[in-house]
C-alpha cells in the first residue's frame, strides 16, 4: 500500500522540528543571556510550538479525510485544487536564495492569514472533522498574532494588514473534503518553507 510513504513526509517533518526543538532548547540552556540571533529566542520557541500544533492539526485532518473518504493523495486533486482556484501564498523572501528578514515575516504572516480564510472557506466540511478544523483555524490564527506582534516589537508591521483576496466558493461536500485535503497539504509546504526560515534567523 502506497499510505505509509505518502505520510512519511509528514513524519519526518516532525521530527525534525523536534530536533531542533532540542537544539534550541541546548542553545538557550548553555547561553541563557543575549539573544543568539537577530530574533529573540523567546519568539522562536513560540513559532515552534505554534508550528508544532499547526501540523499536528493539519496532518489529523489529512488522516481523517484519507480513511473517512479515501483522499489519501493531495497530488491527485492539484487540478481540481487549479479549477476551485484554491490559492497558495508566496514565500519568495524566505527562501534561501533570497532570504530577508522583514519581508520573510510579512510573507508568513500574510500566508498564515491567508491559510484562516481558506480554513474558513471549508466549514461544514462535515460534522466529524468540524472540531479538527475549528482547532487548525485557531492555532493558525494565534501563530500570524505571534508573528505581527513580533513585527510590531521590531517596527516593521505594515501601516495596513493584509487582506485575504477572493476565496474559493466549495460548492459541494466532495469539493469541500478535497479542498480540505490540498488546502492541510498546501499548508504544511507552507510551515515547512518557515521552519527553515526562522531556523536559519535563529542562528548566531
Amino acid at each position: 500500500s502506497a499510505k505509509p510513504a505518502a505520510q512519511s513526509p509528514m513524519k519526518l517533518t516532525a521530527l525534525q522540528l523536534l530536533l531542533w526543538h532540542s537544539a534550541l532548547w541546548m542553545v538557550q540552556e548553555a547561553a541563557p543571556l543575549g539573544p543568539t540571533g537577530p530574533l529573540p529566542q523567546s519568539f522562536l520557541l513560540k513559532c515552534l510550538e505554534q508550528m508544532r500544533k499547526v501540523q499536528a492539526d493539519g496532518t489529523a485532518l489529512q488522516e481523517t479525510l484519507c480513511a473517512t473518504h479515501q483522499l489519501c493523495h493531495p497530488e491527485e486533486l492539484v487540478l481540481l485544487g487549479h479549477a476551485l482556484g484554491i490559492p497558495q501564498p508566496p514565500l519568495s523572501s524566505c527562501s534561501s536564495q533570497a532570504l530577508q528578514l522583514m519581508g520573510c515575516l510579512r510573507q508568513l504572516h500574510s500566508g498564515l492569514f491567508l491559510y484562516q480564510g481558506l480554513l474558513q472557506a471549508l466549514a461544514g466540511i462535515s460534522p466529524e472533522l468540524a472540531p479538527t478544523l475549528d482547532t487548525l483555524q485557531l492555532d493558525t490564527t494565534d501563530f500570524a498574532i505571534n508573528i505581527w506582534q513580533q513585527m510590531e516589537d521590531l517596527g516593521m508591521a505594515p501601516a495596513v494588514p493584509p487582506t485575504q483576496g477572493t476565496m474559493p466558493a466549495f460548492t459541494s461536500a466532495f469539493q469541500r473534503r478535497a479542498g480540505g485535503v490540498l488546502v492541510a497539504s498546501n499548508l504544511q509546504s507552507f510551515l515547512e518553507l518557515a521552519y527553515r526560515a526562522l531556523r536559519h534567523f535563529a542562528k548566531p
